[in-house]
């Protein structure tokens, strides 16, 4: 798995990804659930943003969850310990080299972790060897192509697209959500079937507007701030006028959406 996390791995983006997902929880994963006593592989749990929330809608399921950071998976681990499941393995490991035998696991969820890596197909493709024949894969990705906004603002898209560059430089695909029906086609799945979960928010909606632009998507694009403008990316008032825009969109006649895609595939 690609060691350069784009993101960082400081506390500011820690508390992003728990915003993030507690934003986002029933946009993305009401539909996911294991059955009673199945194994389910979560690979790439990060700082357990997702690990609580997929926990707690299997409680009779068995999830191991793995990180390549042994920081992270430190830190999944004192989010499980506090929220009292039990029903949580955590251990450090690299998808591309995992230590469990073919065919070890019912379910494999994978949120956020293909979009850092720079082999996604061979990382879809390895998980498989560990899934037992008619097991399903779950992946969720966003897309920052899908990232449109009202008021309009060309300095607001170039932060953006500072994000997405750095990115790519870093091995990974900001836009990989759009994506994932032909990179599982080539990593063998079978009975494919993506669904685009599109976050809309205006001011009506003020948890959206608190959980998701301002503290996931904007927070997001404002952590890139010192390396986009340090490295000449983007010029630094251009960058600060982009992330003045954006929360422009928060205000009473602001809008702001962003679409996420979810695939469910078998083996």
């Amino acid at each position: 798995m690609n060691k350069a996390y784009v993101h960082g791995y400081d506390q500011r983006e820690s508390i992003r990804l728990q915003d993030q997902a507690g934003a986002l929880v029933d946009l993305l994963h009401a539909d996911t659930s294991y059955p009673a006593g199945s194994f389910v592989l979560e690979a790439g749990c990060g700082v357990g943003a997702q690990t609580i929330t997929l926990a707690r809608s299997s409680p009779a399921a068995r999830i191991t969850s793995v990180d390549i950071s042994e920081a992270s998976v430190n830190e999944t681990r004192k989010k499980v310990a506090a929220a009292g499941l039990a029903n949580v393995q955590c251990r450090q490991a690299d998808i591309f080299n995992l230590p469990f035998g073919q065919n070890y696991f019912d379910h494999i969820f994978v949120c956020f972790v293909l979009e850092h890596l720079s082999r996604p197909v061979e990382a879809l493709t390895v998980l498989s060897n560990h899934l037992q024949p008619g097991g399903t894969i779950t992946v969720i990705e966003g897309d920052h192509g899908s990232a449109y906004f009202y008021p309009a603002s060309k300095e607001a898209e170039q932060a953006i697209q500072c994000q997405v560059e750095l990115q790519r430089l870093a091995g990974g695909n900001a836009m990989i959500g759009r994506e994932l029906y032909p990179l599982l086609c080539r990593a063998g799945y079978s009975s494919i079937c993506v669904s685009p979960r599109m976050v809309y928010v205006d001011s009506g909606k003020p948890s959206l507007v608190e959980g998701f632009t301002k503290k996931t998507f904007t927070a997001m694009i404002e952590g890139v701030r010192e390396t986009a403008i340090d490295s000449g990316m983007i010029a630094k008032e251009i960058f600060e006028k982009g992330i003045r825009d954006l929360y422009r969109t928060t205000e009473a006649d602001g809008v702001f959406c962003y679409t996420f895609f979810k695939a469910v595939g078998k083996k």
